[in-house]
């Protein structure tokens, strides 16, 4: 249910017309009340949503480049950049675009556990080899990690430090730090040939095994079809403002 109305709500959010800021702005009131009831609060919600910083900021193009009544003018060497009206309307809607979709991810990742996301994909039918894809990402990361520290341990181990300064110069850190990134790749490929030649041993067949799922039970079907009843009306609202 959760899987559901989440992916719903980022298809809403990316399909709003610009402008549509009644719609964004309870959207936003929306996603911050969920997050106060599930416990995590509105700080740590609101931090988590940087992460669509680098999407606003492959925005930043448009505020120039969007034909429109002229709001100011920038020169830059031998280019004349120009703000419109519509371009910083276009910007700012994508911009809340992109924040409102993590902040609905942030809040799905967080409240539910990453195995049983997994099984929801399987029940909503994700296909078999993306659910593996995502199962395997989900684990390296944490076996990247844990190489990245063996490493560092590694280094720090063979490494003599006199003063706060020493270690060489700054060319001489960058190629130390590439050879660590190198060998972090071929010992983390290695280990990832090694758990997988080990889940094949213990029949793993791209399937990811888990109890039968329970069906919805009324409340929750009343739940899921109330949430989209909402978020289907504040597209109906995005569309009659943008």
């Amino acid at each position: 249910m959760k899987l559901a109305l989440a992916v719903l709500g980022i298809l809403i959010t990316a399909a709003l017309p610009a402008g549509a800021w009644p719609a964004f702005v309870l959207l936003l009131a929306a996603v911050l009340s969920l997050a106060a009831l599930s416990g995590l609060g509105l700080t740590f919600t609101l931090r988590r949503g940087w992460i669509a910083l680098p999407f606003m900021l492959a925005a930043v193009p448009l505020l120039f480049t969007t034909p429109g009544t002229p709001l100011g003018s920038l020169r830059l060497g031998g280019w004349t950049l120009t703000l419109s009206s519509p371009g910083v309307e276009r910007f700012l809607s994508i911009a809340l675009k992109s924040y409102l979709s993590v902040q609905v991810a942030v809040l799905l990742t967080s409240t539910t556990h990453f195995t049983d996301l997994l099984v929801a994909m399987r029940a909503v039918r994700v296909p078999r080899l993306l659910v593996g894809i995502f199962a395997l990402m989900w684990r390296y990361l944490f076996l990247l990690a844990h190489e990245a520290g063996r490493l560092r341990i590694a280094r720090d181990a063979r490494s003599a430090r006199i003063g706060p300064r020493s270690g060489g110069t700054l060319t001489w850190r960058a190629r130390v730090a590439g050879g660590m990134v190198g060998n972090l790749f071929l010992r983390g490929y290695e280990r990832s040939e090694r758990v997988y030649q080990a889940m094949l041993a213990r029949g793993y067949d791209g399937e990811i095994r888990a109890l039968p799922v329970a069906s919805l039970s009324r409340r929750e079907w009343l739940l899921l079809a109330g949430g989209a009843c909402l978020l289907s009306f504040l597209f109906l609202l995005g569309l009659l403002f943008g």
